[in-house]
């Protein structure tokens, strides 16, 4: 080895062409050779220190300032940081699934093991060239100095560079002794209130494991969510836009994320007293009006009790209000109309449908691919737990822990469809706790600190899940199956093959932790053996607030037109929400009510913040986030439809549904209906969670006045408009009883003459006046929109 030694030390210390001077190139050649040997023996990291002149058989001499050897770059702490701020590891070059050019690297440098036995042993080792750093493939293709698809990532002598380059002149080591670990990352300042076109500057500090830190605000990568409201570059500049608003800058060093949130401004605002007096029902308007101050924001004027009523008939239930409840309603002096109405909207059968309907969509899955008696089942399932009130945390264990025939046990499907641990994990952390894990299936999380590992722990919750009975065997997978808790079952890394214990994504309180990880051994409960039980009572333990504060936000966005977080079940520390306060206190108020969704609904629906108008003010125009005004949106294809219905008095006639059902009660999207599909119901082939289409197309508008079921319904001699042109009613009381069945609200003066001045003009065919009235009505956006 000392000779090895003396051949390195004197490829260091001298140039080739000195060495060729002294003793020619077959001297060097013959170095490099015992050097390469050493390195085939196991000896690389010496061999590399010697090149690096490090004191391997302690011939190194200290350093005269300190007398300590000078420390190497570390390759986790300073290497990875340059690759991934170089974008060597980004997903779309080295970091792809399977590397870019023969060079994988993991994904944002998740993976510093992987990474380093790539850079060292990949591509036959010439990746890294100790004797001659400089002349390394690792900086040459950097640097531009050889072809690289990638282009020019360094220049040469810049600090970037020249870390990487006594990295690898100091023989590449993996790690020093006692080397520290990073443990998160802080921003200096993290929230900004800026003007339209100011700067500010972001500053990321490093926190290691021996209590260190160190300044990263250059090898950090920046993200903005709405680059229009504040864009930020590549070293951490914040420019705020010129229109107002507030978003949210990811900051991410090395797996470890933080967030800076930046406001600009609404308006200069109308003072704390303006707010203090403004009216108030409960806890939802004090935490609105806290964040209107702080925007500067004015609200609309209240809505009118005819914007009032339709507005919560369809958020509520799903339908429009008769021309009689309307009038009811309307003509009530009753100061508590209000809270009488919606307190006897969440006790009608209506509810029941409505919120059922919504719940398909996220859970029911094609008849064809698990069976038509197994979807049906699920669905009856899913409404009996709506009809009995269930309390939401009840309704997730049906789910989550079910057992049983999916004959006879709806709730099974849920297994019939998710097969496999990993389709499991991904669907009950996106549904019930608002965490969308599927990035993590295959590499670290890019926008959040969940792991691989992380994801594989959590799946191993459903890994001892058995099936006995008919598997599937799409398109007629009709056999009945039975869903059984099995006795072992374990789930195994799928890069290190190791065998991991099932374990929730973070822990709870000690006093929690015990109680929700318990396998309750002894209890009278069925399910206290299951690994999902566990999964459970960890999820809907009191210290977990991604359980309650998932579905209030998804309560929050079905009435308020937009979730305090969007996507509403995409909670994480990179998409905060709009009034983290506020979900807060939605979803302990949520958890305090016993999961009563009904109780949720009804404090949202009672606050002065949904009773807002949607007409704009010259102040909040351009607000789309803090709920000053109520905010406009397409009404669900199965209330559109059934309104369609109700106008015309008519019926549906759907295949596979009892005569005279309503949309909202169709028990899977499989029942053909050219009106739903164009409306934006999800497609049938598509794996739950659906999304849904909200935007308003030209094809609905086209739909709406050419369709020839539409028209047909008009036509109808059973329908409304034949009815009232045969009753005796006088012209004023038809348009009064079209107007308060089609717009909740009694005609304008103007209305009123222009429509009673058609219809008397048409003398004995006022039934086709009738029905032009109504076709007129049922194509203004008045009757589609929400207002």
């Amino acid at each position: 080895m000392k000779l090895t030694a003396f051949f390195l030390r004197a490829l260091r210390e001298s140039r080739p062409s000195a060495i060729r001077f002294r003793a020619g190139p077959k001297w060097y050649h013959c170095a490099l050779r015992v050097a390469l040997v050493v390195c085939l023996l196991g000896s690389h990291h010496e061999v590399g220190s010697m090149l690096a002149g490090e004191a391997v058989d302690s011939e190194r001499p200290a350093t005269a300032a300190t007398g300590t050897l000078p420390a190497a770059p570390s390759f986790e702490l300073d290497i990875q940081p340059i690759l991934t701020k170089a974008g060597c590891n980004a997903g779309a070059c080295h970091g792809k699934q399977r590397g870019q050019n023969g060079f994988q690297l993991s994904l944002l440098a998740f993976d510093s093991d992987f990474d380093y036995q790539q850079i060292l042993q990949g591509g036959r080792g010439r990746r890294v060239f100790p004797a001659a750093p400089e002349r390394s493939l690792l900086l040459a293709k950097a640097v531009g100095a050889v072809p690289h698809g990638g282009g020019k990532r360094l220049e040469v002598g810049s600090p970037h560079y020249n870390a990487l380059l006594e990295w690898i002149a100091a023989g590449a080591p993996r790690r020093s002794p006692g080397e520290s670990q990073l443990v998160g990352i802080a921003l200096e300042t993290a929230e900004f209130t800026l003007q339209r076109g100011q700067n500010a500057a972001l500053s990321v500090t490093a926190h290691y494991s021996d209590g260190s830190s160190r300044d990263v605000t250059a090898l950090a990568d920046y993200l903005s969510n709405e680059a229009v409201v504040a864009s930020v570059d590549g070293q951490g500049r914040i420019t705020a836009g010129e229109l107002p608003g507030e978003t949210a800058i990811m900051v991410r060093y090395m797996n470890h994320i933080a967030v800076a949130g930046v406001v600009i401004p609404y308006g200069a605002g109308l003072g704390a007293e303006y707010y203090r007096d403004l009216p108030r029902n409960n806890f939802i308007d004090d935490l609105v009006y806290a964040k209107w101050e702080r925007a500067g924001l004015a609200p609309s004027a209240p809505a009118s009790d005819a914007t009032f009523l339709r507005r919560v008939f369809q958020d509520l239930i799903g339908r429009f209000p008769t021309a009689e409840e309307a009038r009811e309603f309307l003509t009530s002096t009753d100061p508590n109309k209000r809270e009488r109405l919606v307190d006897s909207l969440l006790d009608r059968p209506e509810y029941i449908d409505y919120w059922a309907n919504q719940w398909a969509d996220l859970l029911r899955p094609n008849p064809y691919r698990v069976g038509i008696k197994a979807v049906l089942n699920y669905d009856n399932w899913i409404r009996d737990q709506f009809r009995r009130n269930v309390p939401y945390d009840e309704f997730v264990r049906g789910l989550v822990t079910a057992r049983g025939s999916t004959w006879r046990n709806g709730a099974a499907t849920l297994y019939r469809d998710r097969r496999s641990p990993d389709e499991m994990a991904t669907l009950v952390s996106r549904l019930f706790l608002g965490i969308r894990l599927e990035c993590a299936k295959c590499h670290h999380h890019p926008f959040e600190k969940w792991s691989q590992r992380d994801f594989y722990q959590f799946a191993g919750f459903f890994a001892q899940v058995g099936f006995k009975g008919t598997g599937l065997s799409p398109p007629i997978s009709g056999g009945e199956e039975v869903v059984y808790s099995k006795s072992t079952g374990n789930i195994t890394h799928p890069r290190t093959g190791e065998v991991l214990q099932a374990l929730p994504l973070f822990s709870l309180p000690d006093a929690e932790n015990s109680a929700a990880q318990t396998n309750a051994v002894g209890s009278e409960d069925a399910d206290a053996t299951d690994p999902r039980y566990r999964l459970w009572r960890w999820m809907t333990s009191p210290g977990n607030n991604y359980f309650a504060q998932v579905h209030a936000n998804r309560m929050w966005a079905a009435l308020m037109g937009r979730g305090l977080v969007e996507p509403v079940d995409d909670l994480r520390s990179t998409n905060p929400p709009s009034n983290p306060e506020l979900l807060q206190a939605l979803g302990d108020f949520f958890r305090d009510s016993g999961f009563d969704q009904r109780a949720l609904l009804r404090a949202i629906a009672l606050s002065r913040v949904y009773s807002l108008s949607s007409l704009p003010t010259s102040s909040n125009v351009a607000d789309r986030l803090n709920y000053s005004r109520h905010y406009r949106h397409r009404l669900r294809a199965e209330v559109l439809m059934d309104a369609i219905a109700d106008f015309t008095e008519t019926d549906h006639e759907f295949s596979a549904m009892p005569a005279a059902s309503r949309a909202t009660q169709i028990w899977t999207h499989r029942i053909g209906s050219t009106f739903l599909d164009t409306f934006g119901r999800p497609d049938p082939n598509q794996d739950p969670p659906c999304e849904r289409t909200s935007d308003s197309t030209v094809r609905q508008t086209l739909h709406l006045m050419n369709s020839q079921e539409v028209n047909g319904r008009l036509g109808r001699d059973s329908g409304r408009a034949a009815r009232l042109a045969a009753s005796g009613l006088e012209a004023d009381a038809i348009v009064e009883e079209l107007y308060l069945a089609g717009f909740s609200r009694f005609p304008t003066e103007d209305e009123r003459q222009v429509a009673v001045a058609a219809i008397r003009a048409a003398g004995e065919n006022r039934r086709q006046a009738i029905e032009d009235l109504m076709w007129a009505m049922m194509n203004s956006a008045e009757f589609y929109i929400q207002d």
